[in-house]
């Protein structure tokens, strides 16, 4: 009888842990070191074999580990493996292990999707007895040679984490924690990777790309394959990224595009452990708290450039608006109404036929797209539009792109899907797409969203000559960076619209959080996810405002738009209806009143976005990104900091106009009610008018601007400035204007009120 656990689906996430625990398997474990030069960092690691082998104790059968001969033939096949490391350094904060599980390692600078940028810097080397420590300003890396560990520290001495290895297994014979190892897989003699680590107790462990779990992942297991969930309520990711950091000061980057999977104290609360569907492990490690590790790895991996300042506004949209008359109505309602906006976006709809992306607007149904365009325009308004590089068999491009050789084929020169599937490894394929997608720019489009790139398929293979095992999780690295690249115009940063994400992909902004349902539930999920990505070098992120899947109700359409005008950026999609003079006259009020908010509060957010961008730092950032000495942040995913200076807590309980809010340090105003609450503490804390809560930190100087309905019509030289204080006597903030530099205000706050700058000193 076959079980679900015995099918395999297209795209299902990978479990590269599995190959670790099948008994047929061979096993070769971290041993020793037996060459070391510890001036160039090159060297050669013993690993010893291992099998499992059957024991029963008292009733139970168990299968540790034993030290195997080889068996093999010829026999000139040795019985354990001595294999080449090296070690470098890329900063002051950065240093750079790599292990073999088979062969030579290759060229340590050799260019890489994932990296941005590879400098190499010197740490002092010192020889001990069995020992060599590498050492900067910030801390240090001990290779104690037998048994073989690495030992990282701060620069005070401190032990931050170390390799776990055979000497450190439980002797209870339950082979935990799992040591640091390799695995040779019997179905094809592939080798996987295992790095463990030592976990402290009450460490936690943040990032993994836009995960919808808990926030902090100590006692998670994580499979890093991307997917499509369908939603955001299970453990599956649109965005996995293989960067974890730590509350005890270092962060991690598993440099690689094959299957990962972290063992976060799942299986053993004492080790993390790293599993790679590949024989080479390429581990960078970064020392420091939050603000340096991000630094340090956005410098690495790149950094988010800022988007258009327009692209900081609404972003009105349905799944679909079908028809020219439709957009235009849209677009007129909404300057009626006095609704803010700054984009409308299209999404499946404007084809021919729905969901048949040919890149070409319905002759029938958008009759004359420039003028449509041309009025848009008129009106302040940005076009953005839904593609998908996917070409179904009645698609009028699919022949095209297979004749031409553009798309994925299999071992057998093949289709490996029902869809001709760009392939974004061959450097033709993506000058042909972004052909495709240039004139819609040259028609006078602003953003085109690149939904979907989940669904490379693992048995392609791709003109880069590698298979589905280091292409797929690329895919969306190589897909984003196209449209991102296709939709530039001159030297202006551009705004795309995405979904899917690897590591490195957060230097084409911006991403949203997918389709979440209409519940409480998947809106709170929606903000983990959020956090846990910002945790993962990405400055800018969004979701749907109200939920995608079905219909939203209206008080959770409201409770979820007021924390979207607290993102970097804000849409509105999902099944209809979204646009608010579909509901009541009270709801378009309220609808209206917190777009109005954002749109005021528009110097900060684009100063923050700005400041965010050049420190790689995520806007909606996680506490414990600013608060990493307070241990209680670590935990909290339900609130967050909005830029520097604000605290946001969503409403995410239907009904509810009040919640629990712990505040960290200092003291914080109330944005809305102007009310002090003391930090340290959990408040119970009523929402204002708008339904979410918004504290500003002491002594903040916040700049706003008059009411516009777009981005394009506000007048920046009448920043109004607001200090909020309780305690502080003196308040600061940062202005910014369109592409300009960052500019910190300081203000007395003892000497009164000034011309553009009002103080509200609560009590």
């Amino acid at each position: 009888m076959v079980s679900l656990n015995d099918i395999r689906l297209l795209n299902e996430s990978i479990d590269v842990s599995q190959s670790f625990h099948k008994t047929e398997n061979l096993h070769f474990h971290l041993n020793r070191v037996t060459v070391l030069d510890a001036h160039t960092g090159r060297g050669s690691i013993e690993w010893q074999r291992h099998g499992y082998k059957i024991r029963t104790s008292f009733n139970q059968v168990m299968l540790p580990f034993e030290r195997t001969g080889s068996w093999e033939f010829p026999p000139e096949y040795e019985q354990d493996k001595v294999l080449p490391f090296d070690i470098s350094f890329v900063s002051d904060r950065v240093v750079r292990v790599r292990l073999s599980g088979k062969g030579p390692l290759g060229d340590a600078q050799a260019a890489s999707p994932m990296i941005e940028r590879l400098g190499e810097t010197k740490w002092s080397a010192k020889e001990e007895e069995g020992t060599v420590v590498y050492e900067s300003a910030h801390g240090s890396l001990t290779v104690e040679r037998d048994p073989l560990r690495f030992v990282l520290r701060d620069r005070s001495g401190r032990v931050l984490t170390r390799t776990k290895q055979m000497a450190d297994v439980a002797g209870l014979l339950n082979n935990e924690p799992r040591p640091t190892s390799f695995v040779r897989r019997s179905a094809d003699l592939r080798r996987y990777m295992a790095l463990s680590l030592e976990l402290i107790p009450g460490e936690a462990i943040i990032g993994g790309g836009e995960s919808f779990t808990r926030l902090n992942k100590r006692g998670q297991k994580l499979n890093l394959w991307m997917n499509d969930p369908k939603g955001v309520m299970n453990r599956d990711m649109y965005k996995p990224v293989p960067f974890l950091m730590s509350s005890n000061g270092y962060g991690m980057f598993v440099h690689t595009s094959a299957p990962v999977t972290l063992d976060i104290g799942h299986s053993y609360d004492g080790a993390q452990t790293v599993y790679v569907g590949d024989d080479m492990l390429d581990i960078f490690f970064f020392l420091g708290g939050p603000h340096e590790i991000l630094g340090a790895y956005t410098q690495l991996t790149g950094r988010s450039p800022v988007p258009p300042l327009w692209s900081f506004g609404l972003w009105m949209s349905r799944i679909t608006y079908n028809t020219q008359d439709e957009v235009l109505d849209v677009a007129q309602k909404l300057r009626e109404h006095q609704i803010p906006c700054d984009v409308l976006h299209l999404d499946t709809g404007w084809f021919d036929v729905e969901w048949r992306c040919n890149y070409e607007f319905s002759p029938s149904r958008f009759p004359d797209p420039k003028a449509m365009l041309d009025r848009l325009k008129a009106q302040n308004f940005h076009l953005s539009l839904w593609q998908v590089p996917y070409f179904t068999p009645t698609n009028t491009l699919y022949q095209e792109a297979i004749d031409k050789g553009y798309v994925i084929l299999d071992a057998d020169g093949k289709l490996p899907t029902e869809d001709a599937i760009v392939d974004f490894s061959n450097p033709e394929a993506i000058e042909w797409f972004k052909g495709l997608i240039t004139r819609l720019f040259d028609l006078g489009i602003s953003a085109i969203k690149a939904d979907f790139g989940e669904e490379a398929p693992l048995h392609g293979a791709y003109a880069s000559g590698k298979t589905g095992r280091f292409e797929h999780n690329l895919y969306a690295l190589r897909y984003t960076g196209a449209v991102y690249e296709a939709s530039r115009r001159g030297d202006d940063h551009p705004v795309i619209w995405a979904r899917s994400a690897w590591a490195g992909g957060q230097k084409y902004p911006v991403h949203w959080g997918g389709d979440p349902e209409a519940t409480d539930g998947a809106f709170a999920a929606s903000i983990r996810g959020g956090l846990s990505l910002g945790a993962s070098g990405f400055s800018f992120w969004s979701h749907d405002n109200g939920g995608f899947v079905k219909r939203s109700p209206e008080e959770l359409y409201l409770r979820w738009l007021a924390c979207g005008m607290f993102s970097s950026h804000t849409r509105c999609h999902g099944q209809p209806p979204k646009e608010p003079w579909l509901f009541d006259e009270a709801f378009m009020d309220r609808f209206r009143a917190i777009v109005n908010m954002r749109y005021q509060l528009m110097p900060y957010i684009y100063a923050q976005a700005v400041v965010s961008a050049e420190k790689g730092l995520p806007m909606v950032r996680a506490l414990c990104i600013d608060y990493p000495e307070d241990p209680l942040v670590w935990e909290i995913d339900d609130s967050y900091m909005f830029g520097d200076s604000m605290l946001v807590a969503p409403l995410f309980h239907s009904g509810h106009s009040a919640r629990k809010v712990y505040l960290p340090e200092g003291a914080w105003i109330d944005y809305q009610t102007h009310k002090a609450y003391e930090g340290g503490k959990v408040h119970n804390i009523q929402a204002g008018a708008v339904p979410l809560i918004v504290l500003v930190k002491d002594g903040t100087l916040i700049p706003h601007i008059p009411l516009a309905q777009s981005t394009q019509e506000m007048d920046w030289e009448a920043l109004e400035y607001v200090a909020y204080a309780a305690d502080a006597k003196q308040a600061a903030g940062v202005v910014c204007l369109p592409n300009g530099r960052p500019e910190l205000i300081n203000y007395e706050l003892s000497h009164g009120g000034q011309d553009k700058i009002s103080v509200i000193r609560s009590q």
